[in-house]
């Protein structure tokens, strides 16, 4: 474990101000209040906050975020409380804490829809203060250094949640090399056959091969020597994932993979970096497509560097970064650098982007949106790498990689994205499909009317297009429910001989504890409720005329006294039908139609067979029969289908869409009939319809019993 005047000396070596004091008086309250706690390896529990603090030593930080990594486990694991920590050290410090507590305790790897809520409570924490996720960063590399004391199932859990939030959060916020470690160890738990073979084949490269990273970073060297350039030349082989994921992506085995090594030339001033570049491209054969200019288009996390790819030497194919020492020490410590000190003061780096701007435009763009919409976003948004695409006008625009010109209409304005039918690409008209590519210009074309579409969603890429369509069209499904939930509700109120008016609606939407008038049409649209249920609020005694003229227990003629009975779901069958009932245990007798292909299952247990048929008289319309459509799409048709079937003395009790076109729609409509005779009516009405293009009913086998 690391001595405490060893951690000051590691403070002090950036931070000739620093605190002394205070860290020390952190560092024995930490050591007090895990006296007698041990991690899995036996270790005393206090070495995992030295290391993490130590850790964060190495990105320059401040001394309150030093003294949070020494007590982030104190509120939640020791006697110690918030007041505590707040009396002894700052409220500052004790926020901090505290924080770290909360994002510890979140299950970012539960189910989906938990994983989702506690993603958003994570980010608006970070937004709060950035340095807790710093802090919490810290605290998972040192736990996936140390992972091997605990259980296997353990190992994979946190090997997982790693390499799926923390490495890419910790890319987005632009620590790339705690990035690549934390891939790296990860990767080292949930596939160690892939990693080690990886290794082998390095090994057996560099027999081959020499040494190739000092015989380069000399040619380099050489290079700029010539050139009275100064400047730093770095070399260094990818780490095992970098390379497992590459030979994933690009369906290539380890000997057919280029530009396994990297290069670093960090110079002196930006005009340095193109001369450098300069340089490098008459000295070697660059790779076409592999040169992205990330100095005059930095990227959102505030990196800057050129990166080229060359057929350096012996024809090996080597990937060169080239920056300047303010924009390494940003590519290096990320976010951080906002928080870097040097000399005892805070470092002003030009090339720090407020780290803020990112996580607030989040938070702000979901605000009230799904949790599920938040979690994509931000997935979406730390996984891909940009585009950078231009405006007529020519300003930029930055995308991730795979975004199409609906996501480009979007980045632009809502509005735009809305409204948008089309697109030109460098003046070419292309279809909305169409992925972007570096450098196009890109001019959206919009028309009056246009409402976004449904498949949009399987086309655009960024989380802030896919919440605009998403919000689009709950609007614009809102308003085709309260349509027909209107023409419904005037269907079921002649049905009973009255008139439906705003204040009935009203009251039946009180009455049945909704808001108001507009939500009960909206959810009497969307098949949510029934409308015998609204004439039920309003008219109770109305609602009971329709009473059954043959009693329940009465209308199957074959079942024994203490019988129960119901219709199978497959079949659906109707009074008129000929029905067999099959016995179940705890269920009674369920009745399937004599043509039902689901009775062939039974034809071995005759014992289970009764002989059944349905009682003579008048039925009540309580009977569900599911009835196929395909049907115009055009206004008024659905509407118009909803009154024709309610003209037929039947009752919609549900109603889904099966699939949307352009032209036409194809739903599945749930009605309560008296029979089959009534069945037969309503589907000649309908067929006679010209607006209906088929119609049949629908029998479900997947449904069974």
């Amino acid at each position: 474990m690391i001595d405490v005047e060893d951690l000051i000396a590691l403070v002090r070596n950036y931070n000739p101000r620093t605190n002394a004091d205070l860290i020390r008086r952190a560092y024995a309250y930490g050591l007090k209040m895990h006296e007698g706690q041990f991690r899995h390896s036996g270790e005393p529990y206090f070495t995992h906050p030295v290391a993490v603090a130590a850790i964060l030593t190495e990105m320059r930080l401040d001394d309150a975020t030093i003294v949070t990594a020494l007590l982030h486990d104190t509120i939640e694991d020791t006697r110690s409380t918030y007041t505590e920590v707040s009396e002894l050290f700052s409220p500052e410090i004790a926020e901090l804490v505290d924080g770290v507590t909360k994002l510890t305790n979140l299950q970012l790897s539960s189910s989906a829809t938990k994983q989702a809520e506690n993603f958003r409570k994570l980010f608006m924490a970070m937004s709060k203060d950035l340095r807790v996720i710093l802090v919490k960063l810290a605290d998972r590399l040192h736990n996936m250094r140390t992972i091997k004391s605990m259980r296997p199932e353990k190992q994979a859990q946190k090997a997982r949640e790693t390499m799926e939030i923390f490495a890419p959060l910790a890319g987005r916020m632009g620590m790339q090399w705690m990035r690549e470690e934390l891939e790296d160890l990860a990767f080292k738990v949930l596939n160690p056959e892939a990693r080690i073979s990886i290794i082998r084949r390095f090994v057996s490269l560099q027999k081959e091969s020499g040494e190739v990273i000092p015989k380069i970073t000399g040619d380099i060297r050489a290079l700029l020597e010539e050139a009275q350039i100064d400047a730093d030349v770095f070399g260094r082989a990818k780490r095992p994932y970098s390379i497992w994921r590459k030979m994933e992506e690009k369906q290539l085995s380890f000997s057919r993979l280029s530009d396994i090594y990297g290069f670093r030339v960090i110079t002196r001033t930006e005009m340095d970096c193109y001369r450098v570049l300069g340089l490098i491209h008459h000295r070697w054969r660059s790779v076409p497509g592999r040169f992205k200019d990330y100095i005059s288009q930095p990227k959102s996390n505030g990196y800057r560097s050129i990166h080229t790819t060359v057929s350096g030497r012996d024809g090996k194919r080597v990937e060169v970064q080239i920056r300047t020492r303010q924009m390494h020490e940003v590519a290096e410590a990320g976010v951080a650098a906002h928080w870097a000190y040097r000399d005892g003061e805070q470092t002003e780096n030009p090339f720090a982007v407020d780290p803020t701007r990112w996580l607030t435009s989040l938070t702000e763009r979901f605000a009230e949106g799904d949790h599920e919409d938040f979690l994509e976003a931000v997935k979406l948004e730390m996984y891909s790498d940009k585009v950078f695409c231009f405006t007529p006008k020519g300003d930029v625009i930055k995308l991730p990689k795979g975004a199409t010109p609906i996501d480009y209409a979007y980045a632009i304005h809502t509005r735009i994205g809305n409204s948008c039918v089309g697109a030109k690409v460098d003046g070419i008209r292309v279809p909305l499909w169409t992925r972007l590519k570096n450098g196009q210009s890109v001019e959206i074309i919009t028309a009056a009317g246009q409402r976004p579409q449904a498949t949009w969603l399987d086309i655009v890429e960024t989380g802030r297009a896919k919440a605009a369509i998403r919000k689009s069209l709950r609007e614009e499904d809102r308003t085709r429910f309260v349509k027909l939930g209107t023409e419904l509700a005037r269907v079921a109120f002649e049905h009973v001989g009255r008139r439906v008016s705003d204040k009935a609606l009203r009251t039946a939407a009180k009455a049945m504890g909704l808001p108001d008038e507009i939500e009960l049409l909206s959810r009497l649209g969307s098949a949510e409720i029934a409308a015998r249920e609204v004439i039920g609020a309003l008219y109770p005694e109305l609602a009971a005329q329709g009473a059954e003229t043959v009693e329940p227990t009465r209308a199957v003629i074959g079942l024994e006294a203490d019988q129960s009975f119901h219709r199978a779901d497959c079949c659906q069958p109707l009074p008129g039908e000929r029905i067999v009932g099959i016995t179940y245990r705890g269920q009674g007798v369920v009745i399937h139609a004599i043509d039902c292909p689901a009775l062939e299952e039974f034809e071995e247990q005759p014992e289970r067979w009764v002989d059944l048929h349905w009682s003579s008289g008048q039925h009540p319309p309580v009977y569900t029969a599911s009835l196929m459509l395909t049907i115009s799409n055009d206004a008024g048709v659905l509407g118009h289908i909803c009154t024709l079937i309610g003209s037929q003395k039947a009752n919609i009790s549900d109603l889904h869409f099966r699939d949307r076109k352009p032209d036409f729609y194809s739903l599945v409509i749930e009605v309560e009939l008296r029979d089959v005779e009534h069945l037969h009516t309503l589907l000649t009405a309908l067929e006679a319809e010209t607006d209906v293009a088929q119609v049949e009913r629908l029998r479900d086998l997947a449904r069974k019993p």
